[in-house]
């Protein structure tokens, strides 16, 4: 039987507040409007879930501005959370937007990976959905991807498709992903994401169309280097069928099942047992991995490598 993994996960956000906004978001608040995650509630939440199955911390917050008073209590509040993950036996993943590269270091040492969403090429999009989301200039992310890549930092990125790009975008972004990947080699997986309406958002346009998946999956194989897993979010796929021509297609892995997709909380996930069993009917087993492949083990810090030593032998038997 062929297989297809997923992380158990578990995302934490220190707070929803973001200086982006982009029109079709689902996830941010206004700037000043949120209470941030204290550190002792983040203690309750991760020993409420130490005897469940969760291997994988997602650290996901929205964006304080780079020159903010607020932004050295945002990182540390990020920093701090991660290293209370990990003191506690789990392995942090972090995506909390573009960082300098002094902050990307820093937070190499208490994370199992991290991630950014690259989202598209096209200078275009700044002129509609990420008109007032300086973070999203397309150079500013790909650079935090070529930062990861000279910090030796496993890293998950993505591109987000149905915001007013068009086939050519798509190709030119998972190009651009993959020329950078035979430089440093340090991109583990890329999410091809669809665009799914939410009842938050400001921009009123039709979701990506779910079928064209299957396609940009097959073409996505093409282009990128084949040590490069492909993801797909299954709570963003039309239905069962579309999921496995998806993973037919070359999907194999479908990213963190948590109870809340908080990107997209309109979209939950399918029971994972009810997941499990399905695909297997279909001929796939579903299998836990953990947030960072075994590739890149040798680029963690030497603490972290025992534990995630350790959590292979549990998780991955």
């Amino acid at each position: 039987m062929f297989q297809v993994s997923y992380s158990p996960a578990l995302t934490l956000v220190p707070t929803y507040e973001c200086f982006n906004y982009c029109t079709y978001c689902n996830f941010r608040v206004n700037p000043g409007t949120d209470t941030w995650m204290s550190i002792s509630q983040a203690a309750s939440i991760l020993e409420s879930v130490k005897s469940h199955y969760v291997c994988e911390i997602l650290i996901l917050s929205g964006e304080v501005h780079p020159h903010s008073a607020k932004r050295r209590a945002w990182f540390q509040r990020i920093y701090d959370i991660c290293q209370l993950a990990l003191e506690r036996g789990f392995l942090p993943h972090t995506n909390v937007g573009p960082l300098s590269y002094e902050e990307m270091a820093h937070l190499k040492g208490v994370n199992a990976s991290m991630g950014l969403m690259l989202e598209q090429m096209t200078p275009e999009l700044l002129k509609t959905v990420h008109r007032y989301a300086p973070s999203k200039v397309p150079q500013v992310r790909l650079e935090q991807l070529e930062w990861a890549g000279k910090l030796q930092i496993p890293f998950t990125t993505g591109i987000l498709m149905g915001i007013g790009e068009n086939k050519a975008d798509w190709w030119e972004t998972l190009e651009a992903i993959a020329q950078l990947h035979i430089t440093y080699g340090n991109i583990q997986e890329v999410i091809l994401q669809p665009y799914s309406p939410g009842n938050r958002q400001t921009w009123d346009a039709p979701g990506f169309d779910p079928h064209l998946l299957p396609e940009v999956v097959a073409a996505a194989r093409q282009i990128l280097p084949q040590d490069i897993t492909i993801q797909i979010p299954p709570n963003l796929v039309a239905d069962i069928g579309g999921l496995i021509a998806c993973i037919e297609a070359g999907a194999s892995d479908l990213g963190g099942l948590v109870p809340k997709d908080e990107v997209n909380p309109d979209y939950p996930h399918l029971e994972l047992g009810k997941l499990t069993e399905v695909l297997n009917f279909a001929g796939w087993e579903l299998v836990p991995r953990l947030p960072v492949y075994p590739q890149y083990d040798s680029w963690l810090p030497i603490p972290m490598q025992q534990l995630v030593k350790d959590w292979r032998t549990n998780i991955e038997m």
